[in-house]
């Protein structure tokens, strides 16, 4: 009773008025609760699968609750220029990919091939280099590439330049994002790669 009292004082509140007594509890109770904090896995328990927000939100691709498939747009624009990675379905438990990555004006590297999973991430089998194969992981909603860049596939990317330890933030989940990026392709040309 006394930290009403105490509360009542601060914020001018007559402790006779009921009806403002009640409220302010239970803005107390809020701020409380606020300040204590949740991690990720409670408030994932708590998200409202039937709010029209979240299900659009969810729809349209920009929020994901659980952990899915590698589907989606994954891109960063930097000073060198602009990275970007489409994903998208290419039957029951497979995937296709287009990447194109950028090292400078006249410097990029352009690539496609196939997604499978693997229980440490993915495995990404690029088209057009026998036997390159890399290894990607996804944290914190970022596509992180192996840092080794196997000698199978150096003819993927010009010069001295790799995929090597490559990140990439999540941009969308959504398939229809992922059909619609537009990227460069190796001769300059604005493609759509994974509309096809």
């Amino acid at each position: 009773m006394e930290r009403w009292r105490f509360w009542a004082t601060m914020i001018k509140v007559d402790p006779a008025d009921k009806g403002r007594r009640h409220l302010l509890t239970a803005l107390l109770m809020l701020a409380l609760a606020g300040c204590q904090g949740e991690g990720p896995d409670e408030a994932a328990r708590h998200v409202d699968a039937d709010n029209p927000l979240e299900r659009a939100a969810r729809a349209r691709g920009l929020v994901q609750a659980e952990a899915g498939p590698l589907t989606g747009v994954f891109e960063r624009t930097h000073n060198l220029g602009r990275d970007a990675m489409c994903v998208v379905p290419d039957g029951p438990g497979r995937w296709r990919f287009a990447l194109s990555a950028s090292f400078g004006e006249a410097l990029s590297c352009a690539a496609r091939g196939s997604v499978s999973k693997t229980d440490d991430g993915w495995r990404l089998q690029f088209g057009g280099a026998d036997k390159c194969e890399l290894r990607v992981s996804e944290e914190a909603d970022e596509l992180r590439f192996d840092g080794e860049w196997p000698e199978s596939c150096a003819s993927l990317c010009p010069g001295r330049s790799s995929l090597a330890g490559l990140r990439l933030p999540r941009a969308s989940w959504a398939e229809d994002d992922a059909r619609g990026l537009r990227m460069r392709d190796k001769a300059g040309n604005v493609i759509r790669p994974c509309a096809d």
